[in-house]
């Protein structure tokens, strides 16, 4: 009978010293870009798909605050990378859409994975610059946490990140003088 108090009591300390982390999307490290995209970005959407769209499972739980803190994150690594020029003639929006968050349900090492579609958008033509699907994982090995929920929540956090920054980088290979679907505007 003191066996199993004692594992109890074992079991509720060790859950009791590692709290739940909060959703946090920031991307760490991000410097200054080398290369400046000439364009000013004028404004920035993330939204969810439609289930016609999506590539994978997006939870339901994540209507609101997943979109709102990827936007969050996103805006903070892009000033922090200052890769566009304010002073650019050409005006960019840059819309991206989740495409996936598929969230493991249990395991021992939690693997979460995301894909989003960015797209940088010429506001004047209408042209598309840029369009990419990233796919990222997150992953935290079963080390990280007793609690499989604070496992989870962290591979969350790691895949969207992963997944930003990804786009980072293919970011500095942009040329908006050369977009991938050019505008029909003025087509015959």
């Amino acid at each position: 009978m003191n066996r199993i108090f004692a594992v109890i009591a074992a079991v509720l300390l060790l859950a009791g010293c590692a709290s739940n982390p909060p959703l946090n999307f920031s991307v760490p490290d991000v410097g200054v870009s080398s290369k400046k995209v000439d364009g000013e970005l004028r404004s920035l959407t993330v939204t969810l798909a439609r289930p016609d769209e999506a590539k994978g499972k997006i939870p339901a739980a994540a209507q609101h605050e997943i979109p709102q803190m990827w936007e969050t994150a996103l805006t903070e690594a892009i000033n922090k990378m200052a890769v566009f020029r304010d002073d650019s003639a050409n005006k960019l929006s840059l819309s991206v859409k989740i495409l996936a968050l598929d969230i493991p349900s249990f395991g021992a090492s939690m693997t979460t994975k995301t894909i989003a579609r960015y797209e940088l958008i010429d506001r004047a033509s209408g042209a598309i610059v840029y369009t990419q699907d990233v796919s990222a994982e997150g992953v935290v090995p079963a080390t990280y946490a007793f609690a499989g929920v604070i496992r989870v929540r962290e591979s969350i956090n790691r895949s969207a990140q992963n997944n930003i920054t990804q786009f980072l980088q293919a970011l500095e290979t942009v040329d908006v003088n050369k977009p991938m679907f050019p505008s029909q505007q003025g087509a015959p």
